[in-house]
């Protein structure tokens, strides 16, 4: 299970697996045809923890009741992805060519190339049709209410989108993969989709997410950290990037975010690209005045977006890197 002391049967070295699925990642991305034809890892993660929600959800059970049964969601769950991603490395290391099962699924679990699309697809919208198309565009990464946001506010949450998910999409889902194997990333990536679906702080969900938020917040606190060092790394490769001033924003910033974990790397990020971002925004019926994030504009650009891609991209690579030396030292 623990790729830095696992390496028998028929498969590869399981870091050289990784590698192989951060590259699949990078060419391929979301692959929509084939999951057009057959569902999505993650879209069968999401099912599930729907149906179990319906079910264990009741609005007529105390709260603390409620708050057990989220336990037993978080709880039930994580030793489901443990058990799923558990048989599939095993068959991986025992099953001749198996292992490429292996690789397509880890590849499906990241999302380098789909979050640098849907980006870009953002800076493109705002470029080129105005106002109204960016705000559609921005629409399908962010949650927040669209039609409240002028132009540089479609251009801050393309980039806090960006920066949040470096870490939750790409960082996070490495890291435990290199402790603990494709058991440890679908673990993650499973904790991950519940905090999204259920982990609100809403009448509905406050006692009965509480277990899985607390569980997401617990399994990003490194890989939040690694994320943001790794921004502030990649911001003397883009056009006036700030590395110094990323560095100083993250530690003196991060704070200033809801999440104990999203505002490093949107800080590091703020702080590299020399802007401002968080402050009050709009949910759909939902007003939320959050502090501002970085001592920079407020006024993003569409040029500020294609900085804050090239910086995603370099700190991708840098990600990618990590893994190749961990392997290089495993092997000497």
């Amino acid at each position: 299970m623990f790729p830095l002391f696992t390496h028998f049967g028929h498969a590869p070295d399981a870091l050289l697996l990784l590698v192989m699925a951060i590259g699949l990642d990078a060419a391929l991305g979301e692959m929509g045809p084939l999951f057009r034809l057959i569902p999505h890892p993650v879209v069968m993660i999401g099912r599930t923890i729907g149906a179990l929600d319906k079910r264990l959800n009741k609005p007529d059970r105390s709260e603390t009741d409620r708050r057990f049964r989220g336990f037993l969601l978080a709880l039930g769950m994580a030793v489901l992805a443990l058990a799923v991603g558990g048989v599939i490395s095993f068959l991986a290391r025992v099953l001749p060519h198996f292992w490429l099962a292996e690789v397509f699924v880890a590849a499906t679990l990241l999302a380098q190339r789909s979050l640098f699309q849907h980006v870009r697809d953002v800076a493109k919208a705002l470029g080129d049709n105005g106002l109204e198309a960016g705000r559609y565009a921005v629409s399908r990464i962010v949650g927040r209410d669209p039609q409240s946001l002028d132009e540089y506010g479609v251009a801050r949450a393309a980039i806090e989108s960006l920066a949040e998910n470096f870490a939750d999409g790409v960082v996070a889902p490495v890291f435990w993969y290199v402790l603990l194997g494709l058991p440890g990333l679908l673990l993650y990536k499973t904790v991950n989709t519940l905090d999204s679906m259920v982990g609100y702080r809403n009448d509905k969900y406050r006692a009965f997410g509480m277990a899985s938020a607390r569980l997401d917040d617990v399994l990003n606190l490194i890989p939040a950290r690694i994320a943001a060092l790794l921004l502030a790394l990649a911001a003397p490769f883009v056009t006036k990037g700030k590395p110094v001033a990323a560095l100083i924003t993250m530690v003196r910033d991060s704070r200033h975010h809801r999440s104990p974990n999203s505002g490093w790397p949107e800080a590091a990020a703020a702080g590299a690209l020399g802007l401002a971002l968080g402050g009050p925004r709009k949910y759909p019926g939902l007003t939320v005045d959050e502090n501002w994030i970085g001592a920079g504009r407020a006024r993003a650009t569409v040029a500020d977006i294609t900085r804050a891609l090239h910086l995603f991209a370099v700190a991708c690579v840098m990600d990618a890197g990590l893994v190749v030396l961990v392997l290089w030292l495993q092997a000497r």
